[in-house]
């Protein structure tokens, strides 16, 4: 008789879908979510300190260098063969790098001016004050921009960029036979127009409050010190918010891609001379003396009216750095002829309009189309 051979003894898995296990699967998948809690926190945590001191500033488009200054680098970002007016993008030297001007691939000013028919292009990329240029005044930054425009060629388009349009400006009034035509991007001319909230703070803040903080700099304005004072102007945004988008989406990388991106460039701060500094403060903020005709550079009063070269300005409908009524009041001080003034509000900020995906898609290619026709009417504003 033959005997079937019985199967191996087994250990069932616990059936945990009855009562009494019950406590069991609850204390198992606690142990579970904390493990993954725990994880994300620490997740969170890297990103954190990532973010705020890991990530270094670079431009995102590849270039050469054709200058090194003491104060800039200037950068080539010009097609092969590339020819007709060189065009100078000046950057803000406000305490963050030149990064603002090529920001992330797909993302970028000089890419799309580029892509739009500005061919022989270059950048400022301002250098971090050191201890020993802590004495240094805006002449010395404006000496190394004309040194640029020199070896340019001596007659070039102008691109200022906020703190870099007011120095455009001042190049412009000075030499106006070497810019052919300009265009200034929220920028600050006539810093007493409008009401924002820079102003205002400028204007209620004593000047020596702005001179204990240059020397609690040791001589240099220190840009990590101007970064607080941006953030503090929305800081629900930034002490608030950020940290809890951060915490929503620390497992989303094309989200953290998109932030580290950002703060390469926000975090990442310069110091600036002090004298500098507080040259800007007295003479451009407190007392506007570049709009009205008393400010001095390179040896000269500068007189904003001998600017008659064709003229863009382009300003924000929500920027509280530069409001758009400050922007577009250089209109009245210059001496283009109207017809050669071009002029338009986009909506956003001030960062936006150097870096923002829809100004960069909807304005800056008419700006770019608009430099690249000046080789085709070179005096059509007759003075320049």
């Amino acid at each position: 008789m033959c005997m079937a051979k019985s199967a191996p003894h087994e250990n069932p898995a616990p059936t945990l879908n009855v009562p009494f296990f019950w406590p069991v699967q609850l204390a198992a998948d606690m142990v579970k979510q904390g493990l993954e809690l725990a994880a994300r926190n620490v997740r969170f945590a890297a990103e954190e300190e990532r973010l705020r001191h890991g990530l270094a500033p670079r431009l995102a488009t590849e270039h050469s260098v054709r200058l090194r200054l003491r104060t800039l680098t200037l950068c080539d970002y010009s097609a092969t063969g590339a020819a007709g007016t060189p065009t100078l993008v000046i950057a803000p030297y406000a305490g963050h790098t030149s990064m603002i001007a090529d920001y992330h691939d797909g993302q970028s000013l000089m890419q799309t001016l580029r892509a739009n028919g500005v061919d022989h292009l270059f950048l400022t990329d301002w250098h971090s004050a050191t201890a020993d240029m802590k004495d240094l005044e805006v002449d010395q930054y404006l000496a190394g921009v004309l040194a640029c425009i020199d070896d340019l060629g001596g007659h070039v388009n102008l691109v200022g960029l906020c703190q870099g349009g007011w120095m455009a400006a001042m190049l412009t009034a000075r030499f106006p036979a070497k810019v052919a035509a300009l265009v200034l991007a929220g920028a600050p001319v006539d810093t007493h127009a409008g009401n924002g909230p820079l102003l205002r703070m400028v204007r209620e803040t004593p000047l020596a409050f702005y001179e204990d903080l240059v020397a609690s700099g040791g001589g240099l304005m220190r840009g990590a010190l101007m970064l607080a004072g941006w953030k503090n102007m929305h800081p629900g945004q930034h002490y608030i918010e950020e940290h809890i988008d951060l915490y929503e989406h620390i497992d989303d990388p094309v989200w953290l891609a998109k932030t580290e991106s950002f703060e390469r460039w926000y975090e990442s701060t310069l110091d600036l001379p002090g004298r500098w500094y507080l040259q800007v403060i007295d003479q451009l903020f407190k007392r506007n003396l570049l709009a009205r005709g008393g400010y001095s550079a390179l040896g000269r009063t500068l007189d904003i009216g001998t600017i008659a070269c064709p003229l863009y300005l382009l300003a924000g409908d929500r920027d509280d750095i530069t409001p758009h009524e400050q922007a577009m009041a250089t209109a009245r001080l210059v001496g283009t002829p109207k017809h050669a003034i071009r002029a338009r509000i986009v909506p956003g900020g001030h960062i936006g309009l150097f870096m923002g995906a829809r100004t960069l898609k909807e304005a800056w290619p008419e700006i770019a189309a608009w430099i690249a026709g000046q080789d085709a009417h070179p005096r059509r504003a007759g003075r320049g």
